[in-house]
């Protein structure tokens, strides 16, 4: 069984490793070299914040990654979102596609939120299928976006509306996954 709960104090060190691992880095805009105080900073720092909320992905009671949503903007009714799975035993497609339809389901219901983005490195080819495949669509492109490593990246950016969802919504089957908070 698969639940999104809060990160927990102990488990920063974990989350810290984590984050720095080259197979996961390598899919994110830095590749940070960080300290259990660091850790600790940002974890206090999420405390009362309404634009962001990160949740510890647990995959048969082993906590196996990260999901982040975040740039949560009520006015305009939006935020951004992405996830790293840091357990490889623990990935499949079917999980993927299982958090991502859940995650609308947050966005739209709990968070009553009207549009979900994410910006991906465009040679992320699998996971801009996986987006596109749960029905998100790509919105466009970023040119030269990211410079990391001595290198420019371009960044692909997804998006779906709530309306769109809710008009295909129905054509999937998936588990529902908790997320608690």
């Amino acid at each position: 069984m698969t639940k999104l709960r809060p990160i927990q104090e102990n488990e920063l060190e974990m989350i810290m490793n984590w984050r720095m691992m080259p197979e996961i880095t390598k899919y994110m805009y830095t590749d940070p070299k960080l300290t259990i105080d660091q850790q600790k900073e940002w974890f206090s720092s999420l405390k009362g914040r309404t634009d962001i909320i990160s949740f510890m992905i647990e995959v048969d009671d082993v906590p196996s990654g990260i999901l982040n949503i975040t740039d949560i903007d009520n006015i305009n009714q939006r935020c951004s979102w992405g996830y790293y799975m840091a357990i490889k035993e623990k990935r499949s497609l079917k999980l993927a596609m299982a958090l991502e339809w859940n995650l609308y389901d947050y966005v739209f219901d709990v968070l009553n939120l009207n549009k979900l983005t994410g910006e991906i490195f465009s040679f992320n080819k699998a996971v801009l299928r996986i987006h596109t495949m749960c029905g998100s669509e790509i919105e466009g492109e970023l040119k030269n976006h990211i410079y990391k490593n001595g290198q420019f990246y371009d960044v692909t950016v997804t998006g779906i509306l709530k309306e769109n969802w809710y008009a295909i919504r129905h054509k999937f089957k998936y588990d529902k996954i908790p997320f608690i908070t």
